[in-house]
């Protein structure tokens, strides 16, 4: 091959030949590339072992870029002429350079794998014609497909594998955290949607707390049924109701008070001294009336016209001189206790001799005898009761206090007071039984007290204490 260079005095721009020749008549410089060329073709070749050997090691087989798998260097006798087509292919080859057309004297090789040609071959050497080239070895056959698949299947497995001990080393986190092993021993009816806290489990009946958190009471459960105020949902008896509507007034002195519903149910009382027993003063003139007209039924009689005449005075007007005459009349103390033998009262105790206000009794005592007088269920004749209570139903306007006050409605009461003051202790006894009609219910009610200051004060708390009693029994039955 043939270099040029410009001449020495640059006129007319020519080239001047530079070609050396031996003595054989070949070309120096075509020696010295020659001989470039196949020190290039050896490393080249060595390269291409040393890749080819690393490819089957890794296991890639991914040929280089550009390689064609397979494809072999043509390499050219010098006996060939140049230019010269081969006999299977009278077609002239096409140069593979797409700078210049090739050079009719001279056919340029098939271009090398650039990836196994030195840094400086592909820049200057040319192609080259060697009597007897070795032979390079031919590289293996490489499988696209299996190169494809090796080429991604050992990053997969790597990656699949690093995700599977990743996921491995976060489970062993996970189970070997202190919630984690507290977690494994909750109950399995714990909630699972609340977040393990410190905070009390909210459950209306017991419930076990979350694991792994601290363990709160259970709250207590509520028995409310739904509609209903804690306060009624409290039972509270007639009797506790009573006792402490009264208690919260202040009592002065001793006093004693009963209160039933005359049309069925539990009496109620209250007793400031439950020893105490009480005198009757004039209440005991109903009992004593009561007595004669149950010994008048016993005896098949009635009342004559003088006996009715005091019973009139000695209950609307509580005349004493009456209330002497009847007293004698049932056989004073003994009369009265045989009496109330049928009455139902056990407390009860007439006075010595004429001291028929001297008789002793209670609250209850007196609810019993009530119920004699009022209640049909009574040893009493419906005529006899009737007589009585209408007699009651009539007192004189100075004596309609005391229980009285209980009435809600205005609808009628019947009633009888007892006052009395003492001579040894200048104490007021201020007492009152009677029928009371409050929001709807008929009740029965006994007030007794003793030791008041006054005869004004006592009658004032007698009152306060039936109205009490009265709401508090209805408001708790």
């Amino acid at each position: 091959m043939e270099q040029r260079r410009p001449s020495a005095d640059g006129e007319g721009g020519g080239w001047t030949a530079m070609a050396d020749v031996h003595g054989d008549g070949t070309n120096a410089t075509q020696d010295k590339a020659t001989q470039d060329k196949a020190t290039a073709r050896d490393d080249a070749a060595a390269t291409a072992d040393a890749e080819g050997t690393a490819d089957q090691e890794d296991g890639t087989g991914i040929p280089d870029a550009g390689e064609e798998p397979g494809a072999v260097p043509e390499f050219r006798t010098a006996s060939e002429p140049e230019g010269a087509a081969p006999e299977a292919d009278p077609e002239p080859e096409t140069a593979h350079d797409s700078e210049a057309a090739p050079d009719p004297a001279t056919e340029p090789e098939p271009e090398a794998d650039p990836a196994l040609e030195p840094e400086d071959a592909s820049a200057s050497a040319p192609a080259l014609h060697l009597g007897t080239p070795d032979p390079e070895p031919e590289p293996p056959e490489a499988d696209p497909a299996r190169g494809n698949a090796r080429a991604w299947s050992r990053p997969l497995l790597i990656s699949v594998t690093a995700l599977a001990a990743m996921a491995v080393l976060t489970l062993a986190t996970i189970v070997q955290s202190p919630s984690a092993k507290a977690g494994s021993e909750s109950s399995p009816t714990a909630d699972t949607s609340a977040p393990k806290s410190t905070a009390p489990q909210p459950t209306r009946t017991t419930s076990t707390p979350s694991a792994g958190a601290t363990t709160t009471p259970a709250p207590v459960t509520d028995t409310t049924p739904a509609g209903a105020s804690p306060a009624a949902s409290t039972s509270t008896s007639p009797d506790a109701a009573v006792t402490s509507a009264v208690r919260a007034l202040g009592i002065s002195g001793d006093l004693s008070v009963a209160v039933v519903d005359a049309d069925g149910g539990a009496t109620a009382t209250y007793d400031s001294d439950s020893d105490t027993s009480y005198d009757t003063a004039s209440i005991v003139k109903v009992d004593i009336l009561a007595t004669l007209l149950l010994q008048d039924q016993h005896a098949g009689t009635h009342l004559t016209a003088g006996q009715q005449n005091l019973a009139t005075a000695m209950i609307e007007q509580s005349d004493n001189d009456a209330a002497l005459d009847l007293w004698h009349t049932i056989g004073r103390g003994a009369g009265l206790a045989a009496a109330n033998k049928s009455f139902g009262l056990h407390h009860t105790v007439g006075g010595d001799g004429d001291l028929w206000g001297l008789t002793q009794t209670s609250a209850s005592d007196q609810i019993a005898l009530l119920r004699a007088v009022f209640d049909s269920d009574s040893p009493l004749s419906s005529s006899s009761r009737a007589y009585l209570t209408g007699l009651m139903r009539s007192v004189v306007d100075g004596e309609r206090w005391g229980v009285s006050a209980a009435d809600s409605d205005g609808s009628g009461y019947a009633l009888k007071n007892g006052w009395l003051e003492r001579t040894a202790t200048a104490r007021w006894d201020i007492n009152s039984i009677g029928e009371v009609t409050y929001e709807g219910h008929r009740l029965l009610v006994s007030v007794l007290s003793s030791g008041q200051r006054t005869e004004q004060g006592g009658i004032d708390q007698v009152e306060s204490v039936a109205r009490t009693a009265a709401q508090a029994y209805v408001g708790a039955a």
